[in-house]
């Protein structure tokens, strides 16, 4: 027989999941397409071009994005101007 009330480890148990769903919720979502790091369309606007070089690509949803070519460890990478596009609007929170 345990000497803590079982009420007690059910409380602590759930005291764990909820801060790890906490966490996660600060997690930002994944990528549509489930890959990380620059789309193909960003390193493809930018082949055989030079950092700073303004540009424009298909997003991951599709959209046009003006960015700018920018070394990255993926080699010259578009990226996006003003910062990443708003997620869609059934991703917003």
């Amino acid at each position: 027989m345990s000497i803590f009330p079982r009420s007690l480890v059910l409380a602590i148990l759930a005291g764990a999941a909820l801060s790890a769903a906490a966490q996660n919720a600060n997690q930002p979502p994944p990528p549509p397409d489930g890959k990380r790091g620059p789309p193909q369309e960003a390193i493809d606007a930018c082949k055989g071009k030079a950092e700073g070089v303004k540009v424009t690509f298909k997003g991951r949803r599709g959209e046009d994005v003006k960015g700018v070519c920018k070394k990255m460890r993926e080699g010259v990478v578009a990226v996006p101007e003003g910062g990443m596009p708003p997620p869609p609007p059934d991703q917003r929170k």
